[in-house]
């Protein structure tokens, strides 16, 4: 069965997450475009609650999310209980997110990287596994609220 991922933007990431989806569409994955649909200035939160709340949900293993510097759409979906998304510029910070922390959604700044490494950090966020392990122990520690 083919996964499908959810992808979010804001104004500066739409450009990005067009070539984004171009490119799972020809890695075999299929897409949920959550918007937004132009480079008309908008407000991130309104498409990134949409892959945080799916993700939350359960409807979707993994998601990608893209603004300007990533941050914003980053702690938009950080709001989710039981949502880990990792801002990665590199691929090895993706490997990583992946790796160690189980991250399910990621988040990427359109302004500070490049196609070419945009899409290597797409194919690292999917192609790389959770370790477990000692990761596990953590991962689950992250939702834990301590007083």
């Amino acid at each position: 069965m083919q996964e499908i991922i959810p992808i979010a933007c804001d104004h500066a990431g739409y450009e990005l997450k067009l070539k984004v989806i171009d490119h799972l569409y020809s890695k075999g994955f299929g897409v949920k475009d959550c918007g937004t649909d132009s480079t008309d200035s908008c407000d991130y939160p309104d498409y990134a609650h949409q892959v945080g709340s799916a993700i939350e949900r359960g409807d979707y293993r993994r998601g990608i999310v893209i603004c300007g510097s990533g941050n914003g759409v980053q702690m938009t979906v950080n709001k989710y209980p039981h949502v880990r998304c990792a801002l990665c510029w590199t691929p090895e910070i993706a490997h990583l997110a992946r790796q160690h922390n189980d991250a399910n959604v990621l988040s990427m700044p359109a302004r500070f990287i490049s196609e070419e490494t945009a899409m290597a950090i797409v194919d690292e966020y999917l192609g790389t596994e959770f370790e477990g392990g000692r990761h596990t122990r953590r991962v689950e520690k992250i939702s834990q609220i301590e007083n």
